[in-house]
């Protein structure tokens, strides 16, 4: 605690690309790290790139059935939060914000600013979030945005990827309906 240099050094003798780190990370503009995609390098056998293609499996929604994705603001690393600003989306003053379509909102029979509650369904299982605020957002019809980790009681426990493991936050069926008895809050949007 009292040195980080030390820190850095034990960092630069394990990690390729931190050589010599205590000095470079002191340059202005830093320095970057290796990425062989960006320079054209590929660890594979032939040296090129390999791409995958994969079979969307289609989800159903029903009627007044959103599929929401939860996502980062502008200054979240992982689940730490550093402010209730999202300067990527314009969002501020609050994170319990649910962006949605212009056209859903009307079709759904919710305004700006008014506060809901979420539904997930997944395979008969009902999980809710409570007091979430409606954004108008630039987003494609039938979809929901909503930060984490603000929005993962939402996100089932029985649904990940079947090799990573990862939870299908980007990936959510779920439903809102108006909280009862609160008052329109002060997230904003453009």
């Amino acid at each position: 605690m009292e040195d980080y240099d030390r820190v850095r050094d034990l960092i630069s003798r394990v990690i390729p690309g931190f050589e010599d780190f205590n000095r470079r990370v002191r340059e202005p503009g830093g320095f970057s790290l290796p990425n062989g995609p960006r320079e054209g390098r590929f660890t594979t056998q032939s040296g090129k790139g390999h791409f995958t293609v994969h079979e969307m499996s289609r989800l159903k929604l029903e009627p007044g059935q959103l599929l929401m994705m939860t996502l980062r603001t502008h200054d979240q690393y992982n689940t730490t939060v550093y402010g209730l600003d999202d300067r990527y989306r314009g969002i501020l003053n609050g994170r319990r914000v649910v962006m949605l379509n212009a056209e859903d909102m009307k079709a759904l029979g919710v305004e700006a600013g008014q506060v809901v509650d979420l539904t997930s369904h997944f395979e008969g299982v009902r999980r809710v979030a409570r007091k979430f605020v409606v954004v108008p957002y630039d987003i494609p019809r039938r979809c929901a945005a909503t930060y984490f980790p603000e929005a993962n009681v939402l996100v089932p426990l029985d649904s990940f990827a079947e090799k990573s493991r990862t939870p299908t936050s980007k990936s959510v069926i779920i439903s809102l309906s108006p909280s009862v008895d609160l008052p329109a809050l002060a997230a904003s949007a453009p």
